[in-house]
This record gives C-alpha cells, sequence and structure tokens, in this order.
C-alpha cells in the first residue's frame, strides 16, 4: 500500500466518523423547535445555505404530481429531480425571509435550473424569472 492510498483512507474514514457524529447530533434532538413545534433549519457547519437557481413555473390545477399532490391555485411547493417527494426545505430570496416549503413534485426541471416553484412560492418569495435563491434542509 503506498503512503498516498494510506494517507486517503485515513481521510475517508474521518469524514464518515464525522458524518456520522453529525448524524447522531441531529437524530437525538426531535428536530423541532420545542416551543412553536415548527421545524428549523439545518444549517451544515462550514456550508450554510445551499445557492441555487429557480423560477416559478405555471401548474395545471385539478392534476397530480410525481409525489401524488393534487395541485390548487393555492398549491406551494418545489419540483426538484435529486429531493425524495415530500422532503421539507427552507427557501429564500434575496433578503425576504425564508419559507417552509416541500417536493411536490419529482421529475425534470427548467433546463439551468434547480428548483421549480409554484406560482403562490414564487410570489411568497418575490422570484419573478430565474432568479439565485437560497435553500437549506429542514429538521
Amino acid at each position: 500500500m503506498t503512503p498516498q492510498l494510506a494517507q486517503r483512507e485515513v481521510a475517508l474514514a474521518a469524514v464518515a466518523l464525522l458524518g456520522a457524529v453529525v448524524a447522531l447530533a441531529l437524530g437525538g434532538t426531535r428536530g423541532h423547535d420545542k416551543l412553536s413545534g415548527i421545524p428549523q433549519p439545518v444549517v451544515v457547519p462550514g456550508v450554510g445555505w445551499y445557492p441555487a437557481l429557480a423560477g416559478p413555473r405555471p401548474i395545471r390545477t385539478g392534476t397530480r404530481t410525481r409525489c401524488g399532490v393534487l395541485l390548487k391555485d393555492s398549491t406551494m411547493g418545489v419540483t426538484d429531480p435529486i429531493l425524495r417527494c415530500g422532503a421539507r426545505i427552507y427557501v429564500a430570496f434575496a433578503s425576504s425571509p425564508h419559507v417552509l416549503t416541500q417536493v411536490i413534485d419529482r421529475g425534470p426541471v427548467v433546463p439551468g435550473r434547480r428548483f421549480d416553484l409554484t406560482p403562490v412560492l414564487a410570489d411568497k418569495l418575490g422570484v419573478h424569472g430565474v432568479q439565485r435563491i437560497r435553500w437549506v434542509f429542514a429538521r
């Protein structure tokens, strides 16, 4: 075994151990603010909020998404090709306060974007056209 390979294996083991410690720390709390019961953002140390391009996408009311959500004019959520259905995330745009939402549809988004936003969510954030937003997981 070469010294470089041994060093790489030690580094990977350290990263795995750090991941396990973070998972245990996050799992130890019930994932909610004990006073309000509202999920809190999970900000990973050294990473913070993730940047992404997002924009509104019209919805067809009365249809179901790939996640099984019945779309209405009031539906608030995001389409994402990677995150699981129902994944709760906070999104924010510019200096607007963050908004708790969830993945309501899977599948392709408009090319060049990470997320497609329902019109209601886009309006709540103040997103018009394709904009750089911030997002983070809710726990």
